[in-house]
């Protein structure tokens, strides 16, 4: 197809005719200059043959498609982005001019210049899910995955619906666990500037004292005088931090292995109560892909594959890979997980009612059923957490201030003998 540089030109000048600018603030006005500077390089560029001006437009582009994919985005955006996408869809409107759309509408910045090369990509005959994949750190592996099923089912606006959904039960999940941490963590800050003023400025004064009438403190004050002390000395404490520091980077490079991963995962969902929130989190989320793809006319091999990919745990991981196999080798869904490895993970209940859907024929509504429920039990699990977390904090701060207090009022009992003395 022969690609005419005057057609070009003339889109990229009625795009930018009418087209007022804003005041804007750096970071917005810098995207934005660097997004026309792209535009400008691609217009100039039409006055060679297409052979050219294909090489020079790819150049170009480099630089801007390099910083964008670094980029990351907020969820908020991402979650308006996937429903506007899908009301447009199922209104009849076609991809492209729904991401022109999109981006026209979207405030100046990353995201809408990630909209904007989205679009020019899908309009250069590239498929959306591989326009997609240029951006790892907006869009992950479960949303790709999803888009690029849902174009081989030709129901992508169900499946953005249903997307969007989750994304926005994922995000209220989060808000409800930072609003949960955030009285916690406003009392450890307290009790962290509570216990600096006790060591570093009250307790040298009793120190002093007992130090001028050469009296002994007793032992708790002196391990809490011992503990202000090394607090207290420049070179302890940077042998101290630096050894922190090696082992962190130590504990973080060891997390990327696959033998660190397996150490983390295993104490995920072994914990209690935290792993029972973490194996029901994965669980709702397996069994809603599976009943979106499912009831979108993806084949149950696909949406497995699906599903692997949005594990991000080792051993859940391992569980849909055997799932995988056996389905491959012949056996049903239900008789898979049995047989496959980590399958205690899944509750036998999960796996009745699956065996009860393949019967009947309806898998994909009983695993809907499935993700609703479980749903509501991870939201139980959320509490349970909470409710957990704060006497928790209580006891843990209290124990600390409290053996601070005991360490200061035993000389303050004994202090007019000293003085006397």
């Amino acid at each position: 197809m022969t690609v005419s540089p005057t057609k070009i030109t003339d889109e990229l000048d009625s795009q930018e005719k009418g087209q007022e600018l804003p005041p804007l603030g750096n970071k917005q006005g810098q995207d934005r200059n660097d997004f026309d500077t792209y535009k400008n390089t691609e217009t100039d560029s039409c006055s060679g043959s297409q052979r050219d001006y294909e090489h020079g437009r790819a150049q170009d582009k480099v630089p801007v498609r390099l910083q964008l994919c670094r980029s990351k985005v907020k969820q908020d955006e991402l979650i308006l982005f996937t429903t506007q996408l899908s009301v447009m869809l199922d209104s009849g409107v076609v991809l492209s001019d729904a991401l022109d759309a999109i981006a026209e509408q979207s405030e100046y910045g990353t995201f809408k210049m990630v909209i904007m090369d989205v679009a020019e990509t899908v309009k250069n005959g590239d498929e959306f899910s591989r326009a997609l994949t240029e951006y790892p750190k907006i869009f992950n592996k479960m949303f790709i995955s999803m888009v690029k099923a849902s174009e081989a089912s030709g129901r992508m606006a169900d499946m953005l619906t249903v997307l969007s959904g989750y994304l926005n039960f994922e995000s209220e999940t989060r808000k409800r666990i930072k609003g949960a941490l955030t009285y916690p963590f406003i009392m450890a800050l307290m009790a962290v500037a509570a216990t600096g003023t006790l060591m570093f400025f009250v307790l040298p004064r009793f120190m002093r004292i007992y130090e001028s009438k050469g009296a002994a403190l007793p032992k708790i004050t002196q391990v809490v005088v011992g503990f202000s002390s090394f607090l207290g000395d420049f070179q302890s404490m940077t042998i101290f931090l630096t050894g922190l520091i090696l082992t962190s980077v130590g504990l973080y490079y060891f997390s990327g292995t696959l033998t660190g991963r397996r150490v983390i995962d295993f104490i995920k969902i072994r914990t209690p109560v935290l792993g029972t929130m973490f194996i029901d989190t994965i669980v709702t989320r397996s069994m809603r892909i599976m009943a979106t793809m499912l009831n979108t006319g993806v084949n149950l091999v696909d949406s497995i594959v699906v599903i692997q990919g949005s594990c991000d745990n080792y051993y859940f991981r391992q569980l849909w890979t055997g799932v995988n196999d056996k389905i491959r080798d012949g056996y049903q869904l239900s008789e898979s997980i049995m047989i496959s490895p980590s399958s205690q993970l899944m509750a036998p209940g999960i796996i009745q009612m699956l065996k009860a859907g393949e019967k009947s024929g309806k898998l994909g509504e009983v695993c809907d059923k499935i993700s609703v429920f479980y749903e509501k039990k991870l939201e139980s699990s959320i509490r349970n957490v909470m409710a957990l977390i704060e006497p928790i904090m209580i006891t843990i701060l209290g124990g600390v201030i409290g053996t601070i207090a005991i360490a200061l009022l035993l000389p303050v009992f004994r202090i007019s003998n000293v003085i006397a003395h």
